[in-house]
Parts: structure tokens; C-alpha cells; sequence
């Protein structure tokens, strides 16, 4: 008897942790499937050596409910801003020509992609509307909270309706 509890407990322990994950796809995957059903586009522009992009992944993208959030409004895109993957966005080809393999786990050169984006710190969250147009990159670690505010602001587009630092501070 106790091995069959323990086996459903475990079951539904899998199933939760499964359930639970932001569905990543990489940027050109992201850039098809808005073509097929719009939805606007959450970059986590990271690098491996970066402490605070670790702390993103361990506590800001394991809330339940911002995963929801993020699963169902967005095309989740997870970008190694030093990495090596070739972009194509509005027909403009990125790549990382000074990528060395060798560095892929230290500091490396900047991704074509991410200088285009605006982005000179990590983490990054780059957020980009219906047509792949940049909206803002927000620098810096979030938390699950903060984060929440920038996804329901691009998610309606009411950013548009904020003029001042204390429409932004209201809201």
C-alpha cells in the first residue's frame, strides 16, 4: 500500500514540474509561430557567466503564475546574448562572428542580436510587439512581481497610455 501512495505522489509530483515550466523556444521559432497566431515576443537575454541571470532562472521563472502568464500572452524566447545562434528578423541576418567555442562557458563577444536590440546589460528583458517591433529592453534582475507589472503593461499595450514616472509609479 505505502509503495502505491508513494508512486502517485511521485506521478503527480512529475506532472506538476512538467506542467510548470515557460515553454522557451529560440528566437526564429518565436518570429514563425507569430506569423501563425500573433502574440508579442518576452526575450530573456542571458549570458552563462551571469549571476543574476542564474537567480532569474531559479526564482523569478519557477512562479507558477507568471509562467502561466508568460505561457498563454507570449512567445518565451531564452537568447544567449554571447552565444552563437543566427538570427533572422524582418530579413536582416544575425550572427556572432567573434564567438570563439572555447569561451562559451566565460565571457565571449556580444551577439550581433542583442547590440541591435539595445542591450549592454544582464540580465535583459527585451519585449517586442505583434510585428517583432522593439517596445523596451528592461535591464536587470526582477522578480517575479516586478516582472509581472512589464508583462501586463506590453501584454494590453497600456504602456502607450503612460506619459510620466508617476503614471508608471499609479499603475
Amino acid at each position: 500500500m505505502k509503495k502505491h501512495i508513494i508512486v502517485v505522489v511521485l506521478m503527480l509530483g512529475t506532472t506538476t514540474l512538467i506542467a510548470q515550466n515557460i515553454n522557451w523556444v529560440s528566437m526564429n521559432e518565436a518570429l514563425a509561430l507569430q506569423q501563425k497566431a500573433p502574440k508579442k515576443i518576452l526575450i530573456d537575454m542571458y549570458t552563462t557567466w551571469c549571476g543574476p541571470c542564474k537567480m532569474l532562472d531559479r526564482n523569478t521563472f519557477t512562479n507558477k503564475d507568471l509562467i502561466a502568464f508568460v505561457n498563454e500572452h507570449y512567445y518565451p524566447v531564452k537568447f544567449n546574448a554571447e552565444g552563437n545562434e543566427d538570427v533572422t528578423l524582418n530579413g536582416q541576418q544575425f550572427t556572432n562572428p567573434n564567438y570563439k567555442p572555447e569561451m562559451a562557458k566565460r565571457r565571449n563577444s556580444s551577439h550581433e542580436f542583442s547590440r541591435y536590440l539595445g542591450v549592454n546589460a544582464y540580465p535583459t528583458m527585451v519585449f517586442l510587439g505583434l510585428d517583432a517591433e522593439l517596445l523596451a529592453p528592461i535591464p536587470g534582475y526582477q522578480t517575479a512581481q516586478q516582472l509581472e507589472l512589464y508583462l501586463k503593461l506590453f501584454k494590453d499595450d497600456t504602456y502607450k497610455e503612460m506619459n510620466n514616472q508617476d503614471a508608471f509609479n499609479n499603475y
